[in-house]
């Protein structure tokens, strides 16, 4: 009888239904074939972001009167507060944000997305005693928030409808 369960199981996982989320398997159709981007040289998220686009067959352009599309940053901001305390009234954990507002435009300037704000939050719990490994899980964290932040940018370049 267990037998049988687990044989109907497995061919149950097997045959599937093949439901696939847009853009789950990475591949992105965007409306440009070229787009600048407003971001610092420097910017990690500007970096992630351009690899990724490169990646999907967009071409980055560094000139904006090349580019159809543009990314324009409106602001970017990464915050860090205090969400609880424990009994003695020190800090037991901290809220982590990574806040994004931007738009893009297109050549003309006609607005494609209107501005935009894409904001995440990580809970971290806080160990005095642990300073070095709370600081490298923050940066673990910020890191793993840009890498879904540029996660959510893609899907929303995909989902803008040329004018």
């Amino acid at each position: 009888m267990l037998r049988a369960f687990a044989l109907l199981l497995l061919a149950a996982m097997v045959s599937g239904c093949g439901f696939k989320l847009r853009g789950s398997d990475g591949q992105f159709n965007m409306p440009f074939k070229s787009i600048a981007l407003g971001f610092a040289l420097t910017s990690p998220l500007g970096t992630e972001l351009k690899r990724n686009l490169r990646a999907v067959g967009t071409e980055v352009v560094d000139d904006p009167a090349k580019a159809e599309a543009l990314f324009e940053v409106l602001g970017e901001t990464r915050g860090k507060s205090i969400l609880s305390l424990n009994a003695q009234g020190r800090v037991r954990e901290y809220l982590l944000t990574y806040t994004l507002v931007f738009r893009v435009r297109d050549r003309s300037g006609a607005e494609l997305l209107p501005p935009t704000d894409i904001s995440l939050k990580r809970s971290i719990t806080f160990n005095e005693r642990q300073v070095l490994a709370n600081e490298s899980e923050e940066a673990l964290l910020y890191r793993d928030m840009q890498t879904d932040l540029v996660q959510q940018i893609l899907r929303r370049l995909a989902a803008i409808k040329p004018v």
